[in-house]
C-alpha cells in the first residue's frame, strides 16, 4: 500500500513563535499552495484522507475529499508551556534541558519527542493497510520516516520538510520519495 505524508500549508504566524498543538490558521497565500499540491496529487488513487485535527492541517484535507477523517494522534508536538511564546523569549534555564535531549526530555507541561513519535508510528501502524492521504506536521513525518530507515531520532531533522512537502511511502518496502 501506499501512504502519501502531506506537511500542511504555511500558517499564519511570525517567524519565531512556538507553536506546535495549537490551532493556527493558514496563510493568505493558502488557495495558490492548495492548488499546487492537488495538481502534485491528480494522479493519486485513494479515497481515503486523515488529518491532524489542527486547523492548518484540516483545510488542506477538505480540499483533498470533503469526508475526510482527524486523528489527534496526527497532532505535531506538543510544547505545553512554550506554545505561542517566542523562542527568544524563553529562559535558557527552561529550554536547555529539553535542546540538549530532545529526544527524551519532555517540554515543561507537554511531550517530549519519544511521545510523539510513540503516537506517531501507532496511527502509522494503523493506516498502513490502505492507500491513504494524511495531512499533518513536519515532526510526525521526520518520526515516520526516522522509523522506517531505522535512522536515530537525534538525526530525524536531516529530514527536510517544508512546508506543503509531500513524502510517499510504499509500507511494504519501506521505500520513501519526497514528491
Amino acid at each position: 500500500m501506499i501512504v502519501y505524508f502531506i506537511r500542511h500549508t504555511t500558517p499564519n504566524i511570525e517567524r519565531g513563535i512556538c507553536y506546535g498543538q495549537s490551532d493556527i490558521d493558514v496563510a493568505d497565500n493558502f488557495e495558490d499552495e492548495a492548488n499546487f499540491l492537488l495538481s502534485k496529487l491528480q494522479y493519486v488513487d485513494t479515497d481515503i484522507v486523515i488529518s491532524s485535527p489542527l486547523q492548518r492541517c484540516t483545510k488542506l484535507a477538505s480540499k483533498l475529499n470533503t469526508t475526510y477523517k482527524t486523528s489527534k494522534d496526527l497532532m505535531e508536538l506538543d510544547f505545553g508551556d512554550w506554545e505561542l511564546r517566542e523562542w527568544n523569549t524563553i529562559p535558557d534555564e527552561e529550554t536547555s534541558p529539553w535542546m540538549n535531549d530532545f529526544v527524551t526530555v519532555p517540554v515543561p507541561n507537554g511531550e517530549s519527542y519519544l511521545d510523539l513519535f510513540a503516537r506517531a508510528i501507532d496511527a502509522y501502524k494503523n493506516i498502513q493497510n490502505n492507500n491513504t492521504i494524511v495531512v499533518t506536521h513536519s515532526g510526525i513525518i521526520r518520526s515516520v520516516l526516522s522509523h522506517i530507515t531505522n535512522t536515530d531520532l537525534n538525526d530525524s531533522f536531516d529530514f527536510k520538510i517544508p512546508y506543503g512537502t509531500i513524502v510517499k511511502i510504499d509500507t511494504e518496502s519501506n521505500e520513501y520519495n519526497i514528491l
